[in-house]
């Protein structure tokens, strides 16, 4: 599944006409890394109050997310609306500390961190999510997510 991730976020990267394999500057304005990890506490909040609108806002209108049980949502909908029937499925409360933020371009930011989902109906769970955004006029945006569960 990780090697899955990891070509799927390569792919993505070319895609967008990037490459996976320049190194990070390390140049960027912590104003940048501040507003993207400002992002993922929203996203975060916004799932816990299961509010639709605040979750919709922080997504591309062409973002996907890939989950830790193999299910693709994409579009801006289908992360919605699987984000919000996830949690009420599952239960339990979420967070996510993210590790590191990287900008393969001024415009386009990863951000790799844990996840934990607490006290859910099938018992705590530890993974790994990373986050694509892209900065617009409206400033960044998740335009991908990839949750993965650790390599035991």
């Amino acid at each position: 599944m990780l090697r899955l991730t990891a070509l799927a976020i390569g792919l993505m990267l070319s895609l967008a006409g990037l490459n996976p394999a320049r190194p990070a500057s390390s140049a960027q304005p912590s104003s940048d890394e501040a507003g993207v990890r400002d992002v993922v506490k929203r996203y975060v909040d916004a799932r816990e109050r299961a509010d639709a609108a605040a979750i919709e806002a922080l997504f591309t209108a062409d973002a996907d997310q890939l989950v830790s049980t193999g299910e693709w949502r994409r579009g801006r909908d289908a992360v919605v609306r699987g984000t919000l029937a996830s949690s009420k499925q599952t239960g339990g409360t979420r967070t996510i500390e993210i590790q590191s933020v990287r900008f393969p371009s001024p415009d386009t930011a990863i951000a790799d961190g844990r996840y934990a989902i607490t006290g859910g109906a099938q018992g705590d769970r530890h993974m790994w999510t990373s986050f694509v955004m892209t900065r617009g006029k409206d400033g960044w945006r998740i335009t991908a997510i990839r949750n993965m569960l650790p390599a035991k």
